[in-house]
């Protein structure tokens, strides 16, 4: 009779986990997926890359500042 109750409880666990286990999978599956990477633009000044979102751009140069908008492009080979 031990074993019965034995093999019983182990069964009750095994199947408590496996529902538990895939409760969470659909959980995490039904999240919306975040979006793509935003656009990301090098700044013609200092060659820092930053979304495009936030860059400040000036005759097709794209800048991270408006300190480096106002200096202009780097006069160094970039």
């Amino acid at each position: 009779m031990g074993l019965f109750r034995l093999l019983f409880w182990v069964a009750v666990i095994f199947a408590a986990i496996w529902i538990w286990r895939r409760f969470i999978s659909k959980a995490k599956s039904t999240r919306p997926t975040e979006d793509a990477a935003a656009p990301m633009v090098r700044c013609a000044h200092c060659g820092v890359h930053i979304p495009k979102t936030q860059a400040l751009s000036q005759d097709q140069q794209w800048y991270c500042s408006q300190a480096h908008l106002e200096q202009g492009p780097h006069a160094g080979d970039r």
